[in-house]
C-alpha cells in the first residue's frame, strides 16, 4: 500500500473516532445507562416540572433543565408507578415537581443564594427567613440527593385534576398562607406549598391544619410503602433507601424524551 492510501486509512480511522466520541446534540432522548423518562414508566403520573419555568424560588428557569420532564434512575421510576397503581383505586394521582437535579443545577441554586440582593421571590418562598440563612438552615445545599437520580419531589392531587392558574410573579401570596390564599396548586392541602421554606414545612409539625397532617401521613405512609424515606424538613421530599447510585452524583441536562410534549414555560 502506497503512503497516499495508507494516510487516507489512518485519517478515515481518526475521523470514525471523532465522530464515536461526539457527545449527543441538544435535544437528544438519550439517557445514561440506568436512567429513564418517568413518562416511560408510568404516563399517568403528574408532571409540574417547576425548575423548568419561572414558578421557583429563583424566579427563573434553572441551569440544566432543557425540558419538562422528570428523570429518574429506573429502579426509582418503577416505585413510583407501584404508589400511583395504589393511588388511581381511590381516585388520586401522584404530581411531581422535581426528580433528577443536574449537579450544574444545584450550583445554579447556590450561586442563587450567595446573591443577597436578589429576593424577587422572597414575598411566597422565603417570606419570615433572611436569605444569607438559607444554608444554615438546611433549605440549600452545596450538593443534593436530587442529582444521584433516585430523589423526587412530590405531591398528591385528587382526580380529575383541577386546571392550575397561570403563575403570576406579580401577584405572590405565602407559600405558607391556608390553602384559598396561597397559589392555588391543585394538589391536596399539605399546609404549604412546594419549596416553602418555613418550619411549617417539616413533616411533623403540627402547627399545620388536620386536613394537612392526615395527607402528608397519607403520601409517607404511600412513600414509605414503596422503599422512599422522607426528608423531615420537606413533606414532599423522598429518596428511595436502596437507590443504585449513592455516591454518584451526575451532571447531564435534562432534555426531551422521545414522545415529550412541547410545553410554553
Amino acid at each position: 500500500m502506497n503512503a497516499f492510501w495508507v494516510l487516507q486509512t489512518i485519517a478515515f480511522c481518526m475521523a470514525f473516532i471523532v465522530g464515536q466520541a461526539t457527545p449527543a446534540a441538544a435535544g437528544s432522548s438519550d439517557l445514561p445507562e440506568g436512567f429513564v423518562h418517568l413518562r416511560t414508566v408510568d404516563p399517568t403520573i403528574l408532571q409540574d416540572m417547576r425548575y423548568y419555568g419561572a414558578h421557583n424560588f429563583l424566579g427563573r428557569p434553572v441551569v440544566g433543565y432543557e425540558a419538562p420532564e422528570c428523570v429518574l434512575t429506573t429502579p426509582a421510576a418503577e416505585q413510583l408507578a407501584e404508589v400511583q397503581k395504589n393511588l388511581l383505586k381511590r381516585n388520586l394521582s401522584l404530581k411531581v415537581y422535581d426528580c433528577y437535579r443536574p449537579a450544574r443545577a444545584v450550583a445554579d441554586f447556590v450561586k442563587w443564594a450567595k446573591d443577597l440582593d436578589d429576593t424577587k421571590t422572597k414575598t411566597e418562598f422565603y417570606p419570615t427567613v433572611d436569605k444569607d440563612r438559607l444554608f444554615e438552615l438546611g433549605y440549600i445545599a452545596e450538593r443534593s440527593g436530587h442529582s444521584r437520580g433516585s430523589t423526587v419531589d412530590l405531591a398528591i392531587v385528587r382526580l380529575p385534576a383541577a386546571q392550575q392558574p397561570a403563575f403570576d410573579p406579580s401577584r405572590q401570596q405565602a407559600c405558607f398562607n391556608p390553602l384559598e390564599a396561597r397559589y392555588r396548586d391543585n394538589s391536596l392541602d399539605f399546609g404549604t406549598g412546594f419549596d416553602c421554606f418555613d418550619e411549617l414545612s417539616h413533616t411533623e409539625n403540627r402547627q399545620v391544619n388536620a386536613t394537612a397532617r392526615d395527607n402528608r401521613a397519607m403520601l409517607v405512609d404511600e412513600m414509605k410503602a414503596a422503599g422512599f424515606q422522607n426528608y423531615d424538613r420537606e413533606w414532599w421530599h423522598f429518596t428511595l433507601a436502596d437507590e443504585p447510585f449513592p455516591k454518584t452524583y451526575f451532571d447531564f441536562p435534562i432534555q426531551p424524551g422521545a414522545e415529550a410534549p412541547a410545553k410554553d414555560r
